[in-house]
């Protein structure tokens, strides 16, 4: 344990000091909706686009660099993440209204975008309330809810990749399709331009709440990631592992919803390798059952357990 502590204070050592936060080995479990996982080597919390610029752009080659945006849909392994772990906290989380456009910070939670536009009358965004995570995690996977998707109302988005260059781009230029964009995975995305249009504010608060509504009939609100996996081509995910027999499954304090089944739940004492272990053992079962590979949706990181 001293050898490991020792070596995340040298790393942390070895950064470039910027105006945000640096902190040695900070617990990440307790910051994911799972509430389960090991910790980052170093989190960073930058002030700013420029902070983090100059930062990825003084950063030795060699440290590999991941962020972290509010843990909804990820699960951070027990061994933790290698390197700097970036979360836009303040700094990054601003809602401001052009015209009729939405531009928000990476940090802003999907929730907060789809009510400012209601609070003034712009229709469009409604679907992001029914979206748990925030603006910036929205473009690995071009997520998507209730009949919305990311690439239906992008207009531009910032991002500065791991050199500290500063791209702004289009949504064409990110080839957002279903849960995937073909933007460099090294990109850390830190604002996006959103399209609405005028709408009655009236039917707009009113479509907001029936999302909010259809969630919690239908999905867990306990210690869960979101949607597990992807709805394979002509399939959705759900029924093919409810004709699977995994409802209800458990590995550990792992458990597949009773209330939804892409939803895997941490019933109080899941480790994250127990989570992992029962997707796992979901996606075997589906492929045995129906001859279909299910692929994640939740994003896994850190070092896997030997």
């Amino acid at each position: 344990m001293m050898a490991l502590a020792t070596s995340r204070q040298h790393l942390i050592d070895r950064l470039p000091k910027p105006r945000g936060r640096l902190t040695a080995d900070a617990p990440l479990g307790p910051q994911t909706w799972f509430r389960a996982g090991g910790p980052a080597e170093v989190l960073f919390r930058p002030a700013d686009v420029e902070d983090l610029s100059s930062f990825l752009a003084a950063l030795p080659a060699e440290v590999p660099v991941m962020v972290l945006g509010v843990g909804s849909n990820v699960i951070v392994r027990d061994s933790g993440v290698k390197g700097v772990v970036v979360r836009l906290m303040r700094g990054f989380t601003g809602i401001t209204v052009d015209g009729h456009e939405v531009v928000a910070g990476a940090g802003a939670p999907d929730l907060n975008v789809a009510l400012t536009a209601r609070d003034h009358a712009l229709a469009g965004l409604e679907f992001l309330s029914g979206i748990p995570g925030t603006i910036g995690g929205a473009f690995p996977t071009n997520a998507g809810a209730y009949g919305g998707e990311l690439s239906e109302v992008l207009v531009s988005a910032q991002a500065v990749d791991r050199s500290g260059t500063v791209h702004t781009v289009t949504a064409a230029e990110l080839g957002l399709s279903y849960r995937h964009s073909t933007a460099p995975a090294d990109w850390i995305f830190t604002s996006a331009r959103l399209r609405a249009a005028p709408g009655d504010q009236l039917a707009i608060a009113r479509r907001i709440a029936e999302i909010d509504g259809v969630r919690a009939e239908s999905q867990p609100r306990s210690r869960t990631g979101g949607s597990t996996f992807a709805n394979p081509p002509g399939h959705k995910a759900w029924e093919l592992i409810d004709r699977a027999g995994c409802r209800g499954l458990k590995v550990g304090g792992a458990q597949v919803s009773e209330k939804h089944t892409n939803f895997l739940i941490n019933t109080g004492e899941a480790t994250a390798t127990d989570i992992e272990a029962l997707g796992e053992a979901v996606r075997r079962r589906v492929l045995e059952q129906s001859g279909v590979r299910m692929e994640w949706e939740i994003r896994r990181i850190g070092e896997k357990q030997r």
